[in-house]
Order: structure tokens, then C-alpha cells, then sequence
């Protein structure tokens, strides 16, 4: 089996971005059985890559799986005549950063276009200040010409929570929300929203707006990643930017994450990402500092400890700081 690859959420999308679609799926035959539909389909490839792609994970493909058998199943009823109603489709994607929930939101995407569910099959990722405006009259057409790019696709919003904000009177994102609402009824078989962000606000924000609760069906926890699991997200990294760790480098970057797991605003695999470049850029400075001597292709690609090490977090360990290292040292 090929090494797993992990894509971190959002890594290629800093600002709004649209997902390249997918060509126009085959339309489905009158299958009979599961096997003909997912054969027509490929729906049964995209989930294999999914799980390729994401390392652990294991509650939230087992849900993936359901989702897409459910559909499966919709689709062989409705080649039989009997009624089946159009499933809701909108879904709130749970957890700390870097769990996975954009790469996920991809694959979910293009499952349901390729069951025909959305006509495109692309994802368009915003946040607050995508949809909400600065003033009066500005919010509605900043949310619609957002939701006009989004139909026939997933509408991916992360930090959903930040679209209200009951604290201030003079907020506009309520406006937002309730465009949002009335859009996610009224094109249901031309949109699917996916909402993001962390457990404990969404709850909140849920609480606050049961409008939109009423309308998500599907709710999918993303868990944080063990040691473990990161150390082989790492090594992945590695191994697709042609790296590896040298004699004692894993060890010391076991002691890394031990140490960084207690520090505030740990993301997850992208924290593992920016660690791993602060840690190549040391290798470089390592190697520039002797100009005059020839390198071999095994110095270049190899993570000494002493890569590792210089972290500052070992450093403000050692001293017994009383303030924590800044995150992602």
C-alpha cells in the first residue's frame, strides 16, 4: 500500500479559494446493487484515497463511509420507483486545527458529485470576513456573489462561530446568517454547506441560532491526533519532501512533540508541518555555516538531533520558565 499523505487543512488556500472541479460525472445507469453504482460511480477509489490521505481518523471515515453508503442506497431506490427523498446534506466538521476538516470537506465534495448530488463538485472556502460586510447594505451582496460561486458545490465556511457575535449591536453577521439559511433551504439540491470550527462554540452558536441546527445533518467529530499518529504524519511529510531522520532525530523529535502536546494553541498536523520547516531550516543554516565542504545527497536529506534540539522549547524546558514557549517553537 502506498505511504499515507496528509494535506493540511486550508494550506492551499490562504484566502478564499474555489477547489478545482471535477469533469462532469457520468450520468447513473438503472443500477441494481451497490457494486454497479459504485463501479459507475468510483465512489469506492475516493474513499480509499481518503483513507490514504488522513492518518487515524478512524470515527470520522467510518461516518464518511455511512454518509456515501446512504446515498448509494438513495440512488438504487430511486432506480426502483420507490419515493426517496433528496437527504439533507449539510454537515458541522468539529475540532482543533489540523485534524483534517478541509481535506475531508474535499473528498466529500467530490463523493457527492460523483453521485450527482451537486452539479460541479468544487469547494469554495471562506471564513467571517468573506461573508460579512463593514456596513449597512454591504453584507447582503458580499454573502450572495460568495453563495453564487459555492452553487453546485460545497460552501466550506471555517470558524462558522465568528458569524455571530451577539456582543455587538451593530454586528452584521446575523445577516449573513439568515441569507445563508434561507439559501441552504431553497437550493438544498444545488448546495451543500459544510460549517467548521471548535466543538465548544459551535455549540454555542447552535444554541444561538437553532434555525441553522434544524438544517445540518450530519454532525462529524474530528478527534486530536496521539503522538503517535503525529510522529507517522511527520514522517510522511518528510518522506514527500524528500528528508528523512537521521540516527537519534526521531527520538529527539518524540521528545519535541512530548514537549509541544503541552503548550498552548498546539494545531494538530499543522503544527507538526511548521516544526518540521523550522527544523530543515536549521539543517541549511548547519550545512552553510562549512561552505568550503562537499555535501553528499545523504547530508542533504538527513535531520541531525541537533536540528531538533535547538529548539527553543527544550531550552525554555530546561531553565524551567515560568511563561510557555512560543507556540510551534
Amino acid at each position: 500500500m502506498n505511504a499515507p499523505r496528509f494535506f493540511i487543512p486550508g494550506s492551499s488556500m490562504p484566502g478564499p479559494a474555489s477547489a478545482r472541479p471535477e469533469p462532469d460525472a457520468p450520468a447513473l445507469s438503472q443500477a441494481r446493487s451497490v457494486a454497479a453504482v459504485l463501479a459507475e460511480t468510483q465512489v469506492e477509489s475516493v474513499l480509499q484515497e481518503l483513507d490514504e490521505e488522513l492518518v487515524g481518523l478512524a470515527s470520522v471515515k467510518a461516518r464518511i463511509r455511512d454518509i456515501a453508503a446512504l446515498l448509494v442506497i438513495a440512488k438504487l431506490r430511486l432506480n426502483f420507483g420507490l419515493a426517496a427523498q433528496a437527504p439533507s446534506l449539510h454537515m458541522c466538521f468539529t475540532g482543533n486545527p489540523g485534524t483534517g476538516k478541509t481535506t475531508v470537506a474535499g473528498r466529500m465534495a467530490t463523493i457527492l458529485h460523483r453521485l450527482g448530488y451537486i452539479r460541479k463538485g468544487h469547494v469554495v472556502s471562506v471564513t467571517r470576513d468573506d461573508l460579512v460586510g463593514q456596513y449597512i447594505g454591504h453584507t447582503a451582496p458580499k454573502t450572495r456573489e460568495v453563495i453564487k460561486r459555492a452553487m453546485g458545490g460545497v460552501l466550506f465556511i471555517d470558524e462558522a462561530y465568528y458569524l455571530y457575535r451577539p456582543e455587538n449591536e451593530r454586528d452584521y453577521g446575523q445577516e449573513a446568517i439568515e441569507i445563508l439559511l434561507q439559501m441552504m433551504e431553497n437550493h438544498r439540491d444545488d448546495l451543500v454547506v459544510i460549517l467548521a470550527g471548535y466543538e465548544d462554540r459551535m455549540d454555542i452558536f447552535f444554541q444561538s441560532n437553532p434555525g441553522m441546527r434544524s438544517r445540518i445533518a450530519h454532525h462529524l467529530e474530528f478527534p486530536d491526533y496521539s503522538a503517535e499518529e503525529l510522529m507517522q504524519i511527520a514522517q510522511t511529510m518528510l518522506t514527500e519532501a524528500n528528508y528523512r531522520f537521521g540516527p537519534g532525530a526521531q527520538e529527539a523529535f518524540a521528545q519535541y512533540l512530548e514537549l509541544r502536546l503541552t503548550q498552548p494553541q498546539f494545531a494538530n498536523a499543522r503544527s507538526v508541518r511548521n516544526a518540521l520547516d523550522r527544523m530543515r531550516l536549521r539543517q541549511a543554516s548547519r550545512l552553510f555555516a562549512d561552505p568550503h565542504r562537499e555535501l553528499s545527497a545523504s547530508e542533504l536529506t538527513t535531520l541531525a538531533p541537533a536540528d531538533i534540539l535547538a529548539s527553543r522549547l527544550f531550552s525554555n524546558n530546561k531553565e524551567g520558565a515560568s511563561h510557555a514557549a512560543s507556540p510551534g517553537l
